[in-house]
């Protein structure tokens, strides 16, 4: 069989010995082997640094965001073949939705969080800007760059496609480069998946290489500039984590490791209820879904002891229906394991686990199997294990990573519930099924510190809740102490763990410079034009009007009253407003304010400003009297292009001051602004 090319220093190269067998978990036939052999790591690392992060680095963060969008469309159309390469992997054709879709949705998110979320620039600002001096000359800000190294990423079996795509989508949009090495077992679809993306050409040279078969001597080429994501074994990561160039040159290291989840049924949900039969259908999906073999699979069903019996019967007469097989058999729920070998791995940790408890369903050395061999291929029972001690260590330290679960009985108390989630010693994720508020409360919040994420589902969010076991692009995903300690996703927190964020102190027009927003005493670029009158492509940050005087009389507050229904007694009650302490009379509406700088600064006539979309940051600083006069002042803070239409967004500065000069508000405005038409008419496209 040919062994699995590699894609590294821009290139594919085959390995220089035959490698080890890779075998199809369904038939058990060899469908090919891996081996690293021959691969320069050291290059490969140095190519991602020399070629890859350059590139990147040249590209906005909308630039990249497009990308990633024209990347995920892609492969959107080679889900057929993925679908059938996954099959092989004992996954079945919802298993690999989950890995093949859930993949490309990342790639997706990503792309539009981005550029909802971030600036069309090379830079992120973190924060406000932080005063350090009283006359406002010396301040600070902090900014994020991307690190100048590569993104490593070692991958488990279970998920081939979502693995390396979740790691790649916020390393790709911080500017990052990555190398993946994904797990043996089911290296041939990853191989694939980049093979696809390369085949593509959407990525720059050198932002993705692949590397299959060992790490080699990988990690000895690491700098205090590339950053490693590992996802796997607890034990792996410990040795991983502790390499002497890890920790030597502090190399970022996330770890998403061994994790014994739990799920909480709440007393209130007995038989009959909704949330009762919700949480015993989706303790049976988390067992089945890719034969067990998921990070976030539900294993450990702590229920209320009195309902122990119930749950094992419901959820044995659901499991009883599971039909396990072929995965290419429409018929089929549940597939392989990734192997052999790992099949047994299951059986000798149940093992273990059965010195605890006993067998609630099903049978670990035989199963029947629809259009398949039994024994050449990597099939097994679901199995549902019953401990009545909850207290014995054995379900809160050993894994079974496959179609395992075990039940736990407690008292019906939230405090107990609490506690025997945290003997897992930190986990990826928790769910808590009751209707019940207060008790969710006190799991959720008592449970908090040793997970990443928690689930409290019910009849309310039963129907659109995505599950215990799925980690969304938006939310991070990792988990405290066992479950590796690290973060991966979770949105923008995803992109700024692959960026140095840096403290940088100067002047306001220095931060301006850097930055690219304008920040308060730097200089303003007062025009003849006014900037409403200014294409995207013809504004600067620091373009200024002022606009004003504008006398307010107490004709206008109560004439605004009367016509905004608005009547509070500060605004109509002199008796009342002076006995107030903000005001000592009538003063007028902070929404009057903003109706009169808005008159005082917009140009009425047609132009490229198309829309108003909000205001944010608003603060209503000092009070507006009858008789005081108004002048705001409106400075353009920060420009974003939009990469892909005809127009971009501008964020004002605003601040209205009294005759006085007292601030009366401060507040950004949000504009849509148009690009200059192009030669292809006014759209400019």
């Amino acid at each position: 069989m040919a062994p699995l090319p590699s894609y590294v220093s821009g290139a594919w190269q085959v390995p220089q010995d035959e490698g080890v067998p890779l075998t199809d978990a369904v038939t058990g036939a060899e469908i090919g082997r891996i081996s690293s052999s021959g691969i320069d790591m050291g290059a490969a690392l140095e190519h991602g640094r020399r070629v890859g992060g350059p590139a990147l680095r040249e590209l906005t963060f909308h630039q990249r965001a497009v990308l990633l969008k024209q990347l995920g469309l892609q492969l959107r159309e080679h889900r057929d073949e993925l679908y059938a390469l996954s099959a092989r992997t004992g996954a079945t054709l919802a298993d690999s939705k989950i890995d093949v879709d859930g993949g490309i949705g990342v790639l997706l998110s990503y792309a539009s969080k981005a550029k909802r979320e971030l600036p069309n620039d090379t830079v992120l600002v973190d924060g406000d800007v932080e005063p350090l001096s009283k006359g406002g000359t010396f301040a600070g800000r902090h900014i994020c760059t991307p690190l100048h190294g590569v993104a490593v990423q070692i991958n488990a079996f279970n998920f081939p496609m979502w693995g390396p795509l979740e790691k790649l989508a916020p390393a790709f949009l911080a500017g990052m480069p990555t190398l993946v090495k994904p797990a043996s077992q089911t290296a041939y679809l990853t191989a694939r998946l980049v093979e696809l993306i390369i085949e593509s050409g959407v990525l720059p040279e050198g932002t993705l290489q692949l590397v299959c078969g060992s790490t080699g001597n990988l990690f000895d080429h690491l700098t205090e500039q590339d950053l490693v994501a590992f996802t796997g074994s607890a034990t792996t990561a410990h040795k991983l984590r502790t390499h002497p160039m890890v920790v030597g040159r502090s190399v970022r290291f996330n770890a998403e490791a061994d994790s014994l989840n739990c799920s909480i049924l709440g007393p209130d949900a007995t038989p009959g209820t909704p949330e009762f039969d919700l949480f015993v259908k989706q303790l049976v999906t988390e067992i089945t879904v890719k034969a067990g073999q998921k990070c976030t699979a539900i294993r450990r069903a702590l229920v209320p002891a009195a309902l122990m019996d119930a749950v094992a019967e419901a959820a044995g007469e659901r499991l009883a229906r599971v039909k396990i097989g072929n995965p290419s058999n429409p018929d089929v729920r549940m597939g392989a394991l990734a192997g052999l070998e790992q099949r047994e791995e299951v059986r000798r940790r149940l093992k273990t686990l059965l010195d605890a408890g006993s067998i609630a369903f099903g049978d670990p050395e035989r199963v029947e199997v629809v259009d398949a061999d039994a024994e050449r291929g990597a099939f097994m029972s679901p199995v549902l294990l019953r401990a009545d001690d909850p207290g014995r260590a054995e379900p809160h330290e050993v894994e079974a990573f496959g179609p395992v679960s075990t039940l736990l009985p407690y008292d019906g108390t939230a405090a107990q519930a609490v506690a025997l989630a945290a003997r897992g010693q930190g986990s990826l994720v928790g769910s808590v099924v009751t209707a019940d508020p207060g008790f969710a409360r006190r799991v959720v919040l008592g449970a908090a510190p040793w997970h990443g994420r928690l689930l409290v589902l019910n009849s309310e969010n039963a129907a659109e809740s995505t599950g215990h076991g799925s980690p969304l692009p938006p939310l991070v995903h990792g988990g405290p102490g066992r479950a590796g300690g690290g973060e991966e996703m979770g949105g923008m927190r995803g992109v700024m763990h692959h960026m140095q964020r840096t403290a940088v102190q100067a002047g306001p027009s220095m931060l301006s410079a850097i930055t690219g927003r304008w920040t308060a005493g730097a200089p303003t670029r007062p025009d003849d034009v006014h900037p409403f009158r200014k294409h995207l492509e013809e504004l600067r940050v620091g373009d200024t009007v002022v606009a004003g005087p504008r006398a307010v009389t107490l004709a206008d507050i109560e004439h605004f009253a009367e016509f905004t229904g608005d009547t509070f007694y500060a605004h109509m009650d002199e008796e009342a407003a002076k006995a107030n302490p903000f005001f000592g009379g009538r003063v007028a509406h902070g929404y009057l304010v903003l109706s009169f700088a808005a008159g005082l600064f917009v140009d009425p006539e047609p132009g490229p400003v198309l829309a108003n979309y909000g205001l944010e940051n608003l603060r209503f600083m000092a009070p507006t009297f009858p008789g005081d006069e108004l002048t705001v002042r409106l400075t353009a803070k920060q420009l974003t292009p939009r990469e892909d239409a005809a127009y971009g967004e501008v964020r004002w500065d605003t601040e209205v001051t009294r005759q006085d000069g007292a601030v009366v508000a401060k507040y950004d405005v949000l504009t849509l602004v148009a690009k200059r038409p192009g030669p292809a008419g006014p759209e400019g496209k």
